[in-house]
């Protein structure tokens, strides 16, 4: 499973946005280190708003790629889901969302098993409307596959649940990215 997820870094020439502000009213594919303070992307990685992610100038390395909505599908399926599971929102299935997630780092009692090497972090996320959320306690990550014009599908893990959740966030959202090889 690991040679075809990754965590590698995303490559495009987008901006960096800090201010709250910006990052709020912006339309264009923006990036952002947590809390503004690069100590922390080493170890997270960056929050990219989903513009970054449909930029046509493609955020992931060569050969890689955002994953859609359906490949994170048949993730949640390799890792236990239903098919039924999956296409629903919200928490899904049972212990999912703990098998991704890497045995420390997570708020109290809430680290996984990290039984596929996803080693998925709790890096939090940066909401549209430019603020930090919940480092130590939750991720977020984008799927490739827009709904309507201002939404886009994306995924949840968090400390105090043990699921994996699937819903629908606002393009302007700050949240990581995984890649999937081509």
């Amino acid at each position: 499973m690991e040679e075809f997820w990754t965590a590698k870094r995303c490559y495009v020439n987008i901006l960096l946005k800090r201010s709250t502000s910006t990052w709020h009213y912006s339309t264009t594919g923006a990036y952002c280190n947590l809390y503004n303070d690069d100590k922390y992307s080493d170890t997270y990685g960056s929050l990219y708003n989903w513009y970054a992610v449909n930029d046509s100038r493609n955020i992931a390395p060569e050969g890689w790629h955002v994953p859609t909505d359906e490949e994170w599908k048949q993730l949640e399926m390799y890792v236990g889901m239903s098919q039924s599971e999956t296409d629903d929102t919200h928490w899904r299935g049972t212990d999912e969302g703990d098998k991704l997630k890497s045995t420390s780092g997570w708020g109290t009692n809430g680290s996984g098993t990290d039984d596929y090497a996803f080693s998925a972090l709790s890096s939090g996320y940066r909401g549209n409307d430019g603020y930090y959320n919940n480092l130590g306690s939750c991720t977020c990550f984008w799927s490739s596959t827009e709904n309507g014009g201002d939404n886009a599908w994306f995924r949840k893990l968090c400390y105090d649940y043990t699921e994996i959740y699937r819903n629908l966030g606002s393009d302007q959202f700050g949240f990581s990215v995984r890649c999937v090889k081509d």
